[in-house]
This record gives structure tokens, C-alpha cells and sequence, in this order.
């Protein structure tokens, strides 16, 4: 599919930088974005505060390299599921990308929705609509200009303020993120110089960098142009019908024009500031406030709704359904691959994580009483959020172990280190290495396993 060169929207220029004055047509799909919006905004608020099985439901920690998602807690010995996961994640952008173009950037992402539906909200509810920010821009320094740009800025960094915590909840925890808060700062530098960073790095974007975010700073948007093609579903324009252009009134039904009237307003309405009648654009986050625009003009000339709406290029050519491609069923059958590799290698974790390596350079002892030891170290990782009062019991019941440290009570998601001897009689060597089996258990539950090599006298 064809990407062409953005529009030159109505903007005011300044020295360093075009601001947009975007309208806003309270259409069908604005009201289903605005629902989504709603339901996004509780969730991130109210994320880093619920819990599944006594865990968040994600956290980020990259400091203590700790992750965890919908309440399952991830260790660096679990790296190869991030993996995964990733691997699995990019494939669906991809796929994503391949039948629905860019929409996740107008419907999900959360620079547009914060942007859109709640700065943008605030700034026109202070400033008026796009006329009237435009003239309060262009106008001269006064007492109403400086009042209601001050009040606008203050709210902005109240509101990236509250997002800078959340986003920080995410990443070290609400109980780490609540110690900050309520503890001298002098206690939590780090933290506090973190929520300074966070609320700049927020209020420049919400209140500067807009659309440039996602026009510019974005790779998802310059992937498009690659992976879209004639069969990827986007907003687009129905050109064959819309054109040629020309105004038109209720009553000229029979015109020999096409359908659009050439009001501009799908180019007033756009967040980015594009012309979506001249093609597919890097720029279009498939928002939808160019259908929702274009059909109360159609409503009005009593024309059909949808000049603008979701085409492919293959469907306004040919004029024929979207098509599940071939293309699309290879990335889904890898995509379906991977989730399935990821879902059985999640559910098969076990809820204690044992690493048994024996002690380099010792040779294996006789014990008295005609057994045979080597000594080892474990690592012993609890992945749960309960105390575990565990031990070590080998497969054979005819192994001993001897503790030089033992594991004890280990506390939630917490590790330990352990030393032990095991005591293999000298009548069950048969060879150079035996593999034996050990197991972490609590009581009579298996909690985890771990297999190792053992040393001994060939008989």
C-alpha cells in the first residue's frame, strides 16, 4: 500500500515548532474511544494496588530483577519465558499491524489516550474550542491569557505528578512507592529524584511534544509502512466515491460531483494534523475522528455514511470484503505456536526454584558405615508470596543428606544459600557419575526439583 507525504494542516508557526488545533466531533466511534479511555485510565490508576494471589498484578522491577505478570512472579532463572513472551508479543504487533494497520495507536496507546482524552479534555475545557485557543495563542500577553494558561500548566503537572507515581508503582512496587511518599525525602533520594524526572518527562509530552511523539519519536508508526499492504484494513478515504470534490447542498442529490464536499473538515478534526484524503500516511494513527466528522457531513447532505471509514486498498478498488490472508494465517500459526510454548512452560513452573551444584575440585569421602559423599552447594529461590518451611529429600530413599546449612523457614519471594553432604551407599554405585534426583518439599507436597551428578568409586 502506497504511504504518501503528510498534509500541511492549519496550524499557527512559530519559530521553533507548528502547533495543531485539533476539533473534536462527538461521534460514534469518539464515544467508544471515550468508554475505552474510562475502563484504561481505572485500570492503570488501580493496577499497582490490586493484587491476584497476593501479588500485583504487574510489576516491573528491573533493580531487584523481579517481574511480575497477572500475579505469576518472574526470576532472571525465568529469562528464557521473557523471552518468549516477547517473541510471542512482537509477532501479535505484527500481525496486529498486518490486518488493522495502526489503530492500536489511536484506540490503546497510552500517549493518545492521556493526550486526547484527558490533556486535550482540560486544555479545551480552560481555553475554549480550537478557535479559541488558536486566538488566545495569537494574541497578545493579558491577564485572561496569563490566568488561563497558568491554570492549564499547573493542572498538566499536577496530573503528570499522579502519573509519574503510578508509572513508578509499577516499576518498584505500591509498598516501595508508598514509603516514599510517606517517609522523609531524605530517606528516599533516589525515589524522589525518580518522581521529578517521571512528572518532567510526562509534562513535556502532554504539554510540548503532542503528536510529535507520534509522528516523530515513535517507531511503531514507521514500521507501518512496511508491513501494511493492499489487504491491511486502516481508515482510509473511498476515493472513487468521494471524488471529483465539490460543494453541494441537501437537494442535489443527482449532482454530477462525488460525495465529499470538500469541507475540511477531516483535516480539522486530525490529532496529527494529516489530510486522509490524500492516501495512506506514516502519520494517521487510525483514531477514527475523521469517520466520526466526515459522516455528520454525510448526515446533513443525506448521503451515505462511511466515505471516510475502515477499507483496505484491495476493498475500495474492487469493492470487495476484507480478506483473511495468507500472510496472516503464517503469522498467526506462529503466533498460536508461541502463546501455546509460553502457557505450557508457565503452568509447568514449580513454586520453589532449586539449583544443586557440586562442590569443583573435591573428590568424593568414605563415611563410616559403608556409604560414599560428595559435598554440594544449593540455590533455593521461594517464587511464592508465602513462608515455606521447606527440605531437601532425595528420589532414592536410600541417599542421606547432611546438612552443613539448612534451608529452614524460607520467607516469600525471598532465596537462599545451602552446603550439604550426600550419602550414597558404596553398594548403589555402580559407575563413575550417578544421576540423582532432589527434591524441595514441605511436608509431603513436592514444591520443586532439581537433578545432579554424583561422584563416586566404581564397585
Amino acid at each position: 500500500m502506497m504511504i504518501s507525504e503528510t498534509s500541511k494542516p492549519d496550524t499557527v508557526q512559530t519559530e521553533k515548532r507548528k502547533w495543531l488545533y485539533p476539533l473534536v466531533r462527538k461521534g460514534k466511534f469518539y464515544q467508544y474511544r471515550t468508554w475505552l479511555s474510562y475502563f484504561y485510565l481505572i485500570l492503570f490508576f488501580a493496577g499497582p494496588y490490586l493484587r491476584i494471589n497476593g501479588n500485583p498484578i504487574f510489576l516491573f522491577n528491573v533493580v531487584e530483577r523481579r517481574f511480575v505478570i497477572l500475579g505469576q512472579v518472574f526470576w532472571p532463572q525465568d529469562f528464557f519465558l521473557f523471552v518468549l513472551g516477547m517473541l510471542a508479543f512482537v509477532v501479535g504487533i505484527v500481525l496486529f499491524t498486518i490486518a488493522f494497520g495502526r489503530i492500536f495507536c489511536g484506540w490503546i496507546c497510552p500517549q493518545t489516550i492521556f493526550m486526547e482524552m484527558v490533556f486535550r479534555k482540560i486544555e479545551i475545557w480552560i481555553e475554549g474550542d480550537a478557535k479559541q485557543r488558536r486566538k488566545l495563542d495569537e494574541g497578545p500577553l493579558t491577564n485572561e491569557k496569563i490566568l488561563k494558561k497558568a491554570s492549564k500548566h499547573l493542572i498538566f503537572v499536577v496530573l503528570s505528578f499522579v502519573i509519574a507515581n503510578t508509572f513508578l508503582a509499577y516499576v518498584i512496587g505500591s509498598e516501595s512507592l508508598l514509603k516514599i511518599i510517606t517517609e522523609p525525602v531524605t530517606q528516599h533520594i533516589s525515589g524522589f529524584i525518580s518522581i521529578c524526572i517521571f512528572t518532567a518527562a510526562f509534562y513535556l509530552v502532554y504539554s510540548q511534544a503532542r503528536e510529535i511523539v507520534c509522528t516523530v519519536i515513535c517507531p511503531y508508526g514507521r514500521l507501518q509502512g512496511v508491513l501494511t499492504d493492499k489487504h491491511t484494513l486502516m481508515v482510509a478515504y473511498n476515493y472513487l466515491r468521494g471524488e471529483p470534490r465539490g460543494k453541494r447542498s441537501r437537494q442535489q442529490t443527482k449532482a454530477p460531483k462525488g460525495d465529499c464536499v470538500d469541507c475540511g473538515l477531516c483535516v480539522d478534526v486530525c490529532p496529527t494534523g494529516i489530510d486522509i484524503r490524500k492516501g495512506p500516511q506514516l502519520e494517521c494513527i487510525n483514531c477514527t475522528a475523521c469517520i466520526d466528522a466526515c459522516n455528520q457531513v454525510m448526515e446533513k447532505i443525506n448521503r451515505e455514511l462511511n466515505l471516510i471509514g475502515f477499507y483496505s486498498e484491495e476493498t475500495i478498488e474492487k469493492k470487495t470484503k476484507p480478506k483473511f490472508t495468507a500472510r496472516m494465517a503464517g503469522y498467526s500459526s506462529v503466533m498460536v505456536v508461541l502463546f501455546g510454548v509460553l502457557a505450557y512452560f508457565v503452568l509447568q513452573r514449580s513454586d520453589i526454584d532449586l539449583t544443586v551444584l557440586r562442590s569443583a575440585g573435591l573428590l568424593y569421602q568414605e563415611q563410616p558405615g559403608g556409604y560414599i559423599s560428595n559435598i554440594y552447594n544449593a540455590d533455593i529461590i521461594n517464587k511464592t508470596n508465602q513462608s515455606q518451611h521447606i527440605n531437601l529429600v532425595a528420589d532414592d530413599p536410600s541417599i542421606k543428606i547432611k546438612y552443613i546449612q539448612t534451608p529452614g523457614t524460607l520467607a516469600k519471594e525471598e532465596s537462599t544459600k545451602i552446603t550439604f553432604f550426600l550419602l550414597v551407599p558404596a553398594t548403589s554405585i555402580h559407575n563413575a557419575k550417578t544421576d540423582i534426583k532432589l527434591n524441595v518439599v514441605q511436608g509431603n507436597k513436592i514444591l520443586g526439583s532439581a537433578n545432579t551428578t554424583f561422584i563416586g568409586p566404581i564397585n
